[in-house]
């Protein structure tokens, strides 16, 4: 039977960028890459941040402090080697609202692109430096993902779509999803955190 695996994510998360690459690695393992379905659910890191983001040197400063904010970008850079990703910590100005990441995200998943325009949106972040929360960044990012023009423009202010954005939301909350990535397979079971390939393969294989 074709598996489905509801996710959790945020597109300024690094763990879920690596999450994403250890369970694609595991389903191409087990050869069931082609015959999952992935639907991506949005869970915002900063859901007060500001529509135009901040920036991210006094973002991090006042979460962890610059000392330790570099010594984690240090570690999150050498993980995401390990997992062929180049996080490029180095090049972002800003740490973006991911409201309308999202809206763009849901807006794809009615057309069949959702899990291009996720990929394109970890990458254009983490590894470009780009700002993922810019109405243009994310209209060329959902056009070269294979959206028209017109849909992501739409996208980028419907209010619908922010209401199912907000919606899902307030169930991750009354899930108690407190961290993500946060992974519910086939709706019987989840996972939480980026778990290594390895244990993707042994669980789905119990599955």
């Amino acid at each position: 039977m074709p598996l489905t695996i509801s996710l959790f994510s945020d597109v300024i998360c690094p763990w879920c960028f690596i999450g994403k690459r250890r369970l694609e690695r595991a389903l191409d393992q087990l050869g069931l890459r082609e015959s999952t379905a992935i639907e991506w659910l949005p869970f915002e890191l900063n859901p007060t941040m500001p529509p135009d983001g901040m920036e991210r040197a006094i973002y991090r400063a006042r979460k962890f402090g610059a000392e330790r904010s570099a010594q984690l970008d240090a570690q999150m850079a050498e993980i995401g080697r390990q997992e062929g990703i180049d996080f490029a910590f180095e090049r972002m100005t800003r740490t973006p609202s991911t409201r309308r990441a999202h809206m763009l995200i849901a807006a794809a998943a009615q057309h069949g692109r959702a899990d291009p325009v996720v990929d394109a949106l970890f990458r254009a972040y983490f590894e470009e430096g780009r700002d993922v929360g810019d109405f243009d960044v994310l209209r060329e990012i959902g056009v070269a993902a294979g959206l028209k023009r017109d849909v992501v423009d739409d996208a980028l202010g419907n209010e619908q779509l922010q209401q199912l954005v907000e919606a899902v939301e307030r169930q991750a909350a009354e899930m108690q999803v407190a961290g993500v990535p946060f992974f519910i397979i086939d709706r019987k079971w989840a996972v939480s955190g980026a778990q290594p390939a390895e244990q993707w393969v042994a669980a789905l294989k119990t599955a």
